[in-house]
């Protein structure tokens, strides 16, 4: 497995391979903090305010990655920290397979709400979504949960459009619009979650049509949470803020920009690491949603690029391509007079 320390020995594959060891905790903590203030206008009795925390993690890539559980075992170990109410993965985490039942269970069996969103690589090796669904414990591919007070929508980005040619789909099918029209009509604050993006870079392929329906319910939704594109982004469209989540694991460049950044034994082994640039440690973030004032607080990690970065690569500098989900400071302009 990758070592969380002494990273410059990346660089000398033949020393690495004989201190492959498991990451700990102690010393990896490298925190952002940033506040987002609202003016939403909760109408609750202080006795009835709370505070949301939510843990989340995106794109751990078990089956690619070399050292992906040691990398969720952090995630479990910084939440220890953090308390949070429930865990949130992302999607493309592990398929259903055998050899991926551990890591699966260990991030089930936290004892605390957790709650799955289905990648478009979960279902890879011929896998189907219900075998996603059953395995990993799910109530259904796309549902609704509560917490603390707080709405949560989990999407399912992976329905094929009738007019679908192949390759991975990003849609939404009017089923589950239908669905989600239903459930904005909640009253409350609500976060929606997806892997597929609903706005920014890679949106599903009728981001329009969802867009509209949050839209309509901008004063009631905190966020779109998504993770997918493997970026740190954070935008607005149509009175919604969407927060594109960084993957836990690396930044994919593709065949163009092959190259070894791990030792050659594990390139061997996880032959997919030649596409990426992999960060040193794992990512992930702490979501904090005090519902009394509307003040929300993203807590992010820093980490730094294994090996070359795509730049060094020859990629445009892309700020939101980086070792990194950051902290962040944001006014949003949702004002709910009744909750």
């Amino acid at each position: 497995m990758i070592p969380d320390r002494n990273r410059e020995n990346w660089l000398a594959p033949k020393q690495l391979a004989q201190r492959i060891q498991r990451r700990r905790f102690l010393g990896l903590t490298s925190c952002l903090l940033a506040s987002i203030h609202s003016t939403h206008l909760w109408a609750r009795d202080d006795k009835e305010a709370s505070t949301v925390r939510l843990g989340l993690i995106a794109d751990l890539h078990q089956d690619l990655v070399p050292d992906a559980a040691e990398r969720l075992d952090t995630f479990l170990e910084h939440s220890s920290q953090h308390q949070p109410h429930a865990l949130i993965q992302l999607g493309d985490f592990a398929t259903p397979i055998a050899k991926n039942k551990t890591v699966i269970d260990r991030f089930n069996a936290v004892d605390m709400p957790k709650f799955h969103v289905i990648g478009n690589h979960d279902t890879d090796g011929g896998l189907k979504i219900a075998q996603v669904v059953d395995n990993w414990g799910m109530k259904n591919r796309f549902y609704a949960e509560m917490v603390q007070g707080l709405k949560l929508i989990v999407l399912d980005g992976n329905d094929k459009p009738k007019d679908h040619r192949g390759g991975y789909p990003a849609h939404i099918a009017e089923d589950q619009l239908e669905w989600l029209s239903g459930e904005l009509q909640h009253a409350g604050p609500m976060l929606i979650l997806s892997h597929q993006p609903l706005a920014g870079p890679a949106a599903v392929d009728n981001a329009t049509a969802v867009q509209k329906l949050l839209s309509a319910a901008s004063d009631r939704i905190l966020l779109a949470i998504n993770g997918h594109t493997h970026i740190d982004e954070f935008l607005e469209v149509g009175g919604v803020h969407y927060w594109h989540v960084n993957s836990a694991s690396y930044h994919w460049v593709g065949s163009k920009y092959q190259h070894e950044s791990l030792p050659k034994e594990l390139h061997a082994k996880y032959p997919a690491m030649i596409n990426t640039c992999p960060y040193r440690d794992a990512l992930f973030a702490f979501l904090e949603i005090d519902l009394a004032r509307g003040h929300l607080t993203l807590t992010g990690r820093q980490s730094a690029w294994l090996g070359p970065s795509p730049s060094d690569l020859g990629l445009a500098n892309n700020p939101q391509v980086t070792p990194e989900i950051r902290g962040r400071e944001q006014e949003l302009r949702h004002k709910i007079s009744k909750y």
